[in-house]
């Protein structure tokens, strides 16, 4: 992906520098797995040397913080437009399985938020996204609570959080590494244990849902 212009110094330039930088992570992530791509690999597709790179963003996990606000705030427009025709704990978690799967790449970076992007990144940078993160797990939460009357603003935004760690869980299993995929198909038996992707994550939500209110009725 070669650059427009060889050094950006108007700010339209930089935010399309900024821009294409996104797309070549992005796209690179799309391919490989965002935590297979280096900062080497971005610099190398934009035609640029890593010191360039680090001038639009402060690290290669800073990067991909930008691309999971990025993709998950289109997750949650699309959760919340599902959720506006959903009634009910099953038809809620179907709903929020289904923006997930559909959308691959942000299963990716949620697996890696905690682990892997939220490292070596500015405490100006966390703080954007961490500010970001709880802005949507509220405003979806708003949404799951009008769906699910039983269920309360904040048991809407727990339930997300929960998701996104049955994500992280699960997703990994769809992309095994290269020996694991020889000895699936070597021995199927095995990778038959492991559960498919979307309807193990509609269910642990549903179950999650249907589970948070009766976890806040007082004990007799």
């Amino acid at each position: 992906m070669e650059t427009p212009f060889q050094r950006a110094r108007r700010p339209e330039q930089k935010d399309r520098r900024r821009a294409t930088i996104l797309a070549a992570a992005c796209e690179l992530a799309e391919g490989a797995g965002v935590a297979r791509v280096s900062l080497g690999d971005i610099a190398t597709a934009v035609g640029l040397a890593k010191s360039n790179v680090l001038r639009y963003f402060g690290t290669r996990e800073e990067i991909y913080l930008q691309l999971a606000m990025r993709e998950g705030t289109d997750w949650a427009d699309a959760a919340e437009a599902g959720l506006q025709l959903a009634g009910g704990f099953a038809a809620v978690a179907t709903v929020l399985a289904d923006a997930y799967a559909d959308r691959p790449l942000y299963c990716d970076l949620t697996t890696h938020a905690e682990t892997m992007l939220e490292h070596n990144v500015s405490v100006a940078a966390l703080r954007v996204y961490k500010e970001w993160a709880i802005g949507t797990y509220l405003q979806v939460g708003r949404q799951i609570s009008a769906a699910c009357p039983r269920l309360s603003e904040r048991d809407g935004a727990g339930l997300v959080m929960a998701a996104s760690a049955f994500v992280a869980k699960l997703f990994p299993l769809t992309r095994p590494a290269a020996a694991l995929q020889e000895l699936y198909d070597q021995q199927p038996q095995i990778a038959q244990a492991f559960p498919p992707f979307r309807p193990t994550l509609q269910r642990m939500i549903a179950a999650t849902a249907a589970g948070l209110p009766a976890s806040e009725e007082p004990e007799p």
